[in-house]
Order: C-alpha cells, then sequence, then structure tokens
C-alpha cells in the first residue's frame, strides 16, 4: 500500500523527483562510529543541490545487521534518545554552492518547520528518539548590503527543498540608495521615510527559476519590499523572529519554471 503523504514530500506533481547531485555520503563525524550499536551517535548523511546543501540526521541505534542470522536484528528494544549537533561543514562541498564572497554564515531549515541563522563554525544541536530522523536545508546567506542578507531554501514541504532552486541571480545597486540619501538629511533638516522593508530603500534584487508547486520559503534579514511571480505581485508572509519568507506557488504546465523575483 502506497504512503501518498510521504511520495508528496518526494514526487512533484509532473512525476518529477527533486534530486540531489551526488550519492549520498556520510559525514566525517561518522566515519569511524557505529551509529547503530554504540548507544551515542547519530547518522549523518549529506548531499548537495546547485544553491544549497541537504543534511539527513537519523537515530538508528537498537537495530543492525546480524552476520548470524543474515537480516536486520534488533539488539536493543529500548534504545534512549540521542543528542547530537549539525554543523554547517556536515555538508563537506557547500562553499560550492556559495558566492566567492561567502562568509560562512548559513540558513538552517528543518523539514519540521525551524528556520536558523547559523554563524560559521556554530553548531545547531538535534536530539532524535529511537526511528526518529530529521532532513535540513543548508543555504549559504549572500549579504547583500549592511544588515540585508538572503538565502534560498526553496519548496519547503518537500525533504529535499533545495533541489527546486534551479537559477539564482543578486542584482545588487552598485551605491545603496539609503546610504546616499542619508549623506542628506541631517543637514537639510529632513528625515528619512521608512518604507515596505522596514525603513531601507531597495538594496538589492533576487532573481531564481523555481520548480514545481506548493510554498516556497526563503530566508532574509528584512522584509522585502515586495515579491513577484513571474510579472504579477506575490502575497507573501515574513516572520521577523527567524527571517522565514513564505509565498504560495500554483501548479505549473509542463516543463514551466517559475520566475520568482524578491526585492529587498
Amino acid at each position: 500500500m502506497h504512503n501518498f503523504n510521504l511520495l508528496k514530500k518526494l514526487v512533484l506533481p509532473d512525476g518529477s523527483v527533486l534530486r540531489a547531485r551526488l550519492p549520498g555520503r556520510p559525514t566525517r563525524d561518522c566515519l569511524f562510529v557505529d551509529p547503530t550499536r554504540d548507544g551515542k551517535s547519530l547518522l549523518k548523511i549529506w548531499n548537495m543541490n546547485i544553491y544549497t546543501g541537504v543534511l539527513g540526521v537519523f537515530n538508528c541505534q537498537g537495530a543492525a545487521w546480524s552476520n548470524l542470522h543474515k537480516k536486520n536484528v534488533f539488539h536493543d528494544t529500548t534504545p534512549n534518545a540521542i543528542s547530537g549537533s549539525i554543523h554547517a561543514d556536515d555538508v563537506h562541498l557547500l562553499a560550492e554552492a556559495a558566492e566567492s564572497d561567502w562568509n560562512g554564515d548559513c540558513a538552517v531549515y528543518s523539514h519540521s518547520g525551524e528556520l536558523v541563522r547559523l554563524p560559521k563554525n556554530a553548531a545547531l544541536p538535534v536530539k532524535l528518539k529511537v526511528m526518529e530522523h530529521e532532513v535540513y536545508t543548508i543555504s549559504p546567506i549572500k549579504n547583500l548590503a549592511a544588515g540585508v542578507s538572503f538565502a534560498p531554501i526553496g519548496l519547503i514541504d518537500m525533504f529535499n527543498a533545495g533541489g527546486a532552486v534551479s537559477a539564482l541571480v543578486y542584482e545588487m545597486q552598485e551605491e545603496s540608495m539609503e546610504a546616499k540619501f542619508s549623506e542628506y538629511p541631517q543637514t537639510l533638516g529632513m528625515a528619512t521615510m521608512a518604507t515596505e522593508n522596514g525603513g531601507h530603500l531597495p538594496a538589492a534584487t533576487i532573481k531564481m527559476a523555481i520548480r514545481g508547486c506548493g510554498w516556497f520559503g526563503a530566508y532574509s534579514s528584512m522584509k522585502p519590499r515586495k515579491c513577484l511571480v513571474e510579472t504579477s505581485p506575490a502575497d507573501f508572509s515574513y516572520d521577523s523572529a527567524s527571517g522565514l519568507l513564505k509565498l504560495i506557488l500554483q501548479k505549473p504546465d509542463e516543463g514551466q519554471l517559475w520566475n520568482v523575483t524578491i526585492e529587498v
């Protein structure tokens, strides 16, 4: 019997799959441990998309392959929950998905729905009960201007959310309009005007091509001024606490990619 709720997280409505680019590989810290028997280790498997990394974390304790019985057998029926951590460099080739000026900061989105900004070399704690798992999309953050940064996540209802991001272009102004204007108000006795993105004039435009449909998510350090899908304004939600930007993409025509434009 098919599990359609599970299939919907793997397969798009047109039957295509958001496949990662490489075979899944264990992280370095999993190479010389036994995540099925040692009672303390989580299994972590990483892979790459074009603009993001993906990391699966699994608690596999309590069952393992038996050379005697020639099958997987339970050797501990009541294993404990396991605590561990993930890092951006668990995705070993993540720098290949980043811009040349990347400072190491990442946006980390868990499939369970939490978005965290993870500074370079920082760790995110993980705790899983036996047979539990979590899938993380790890996206390098692009600093666009002072206090303005962005990172695409992808289709957040899919296991490999970042596999939906097929193209990504950052268009930044040569000099921030806000910086130009701020030189004059004190001299002229004027006050700067607040705009839709929290008092800032446009700093950059992000253009993306997205496969599939459903909820698209991204990290933005400030509320965007506007979002467009193709050439039409799109409604969006923004959580200022986490920086999670969300908008809905309708089912596309066969072979169509959605052109998503975000102005911050």
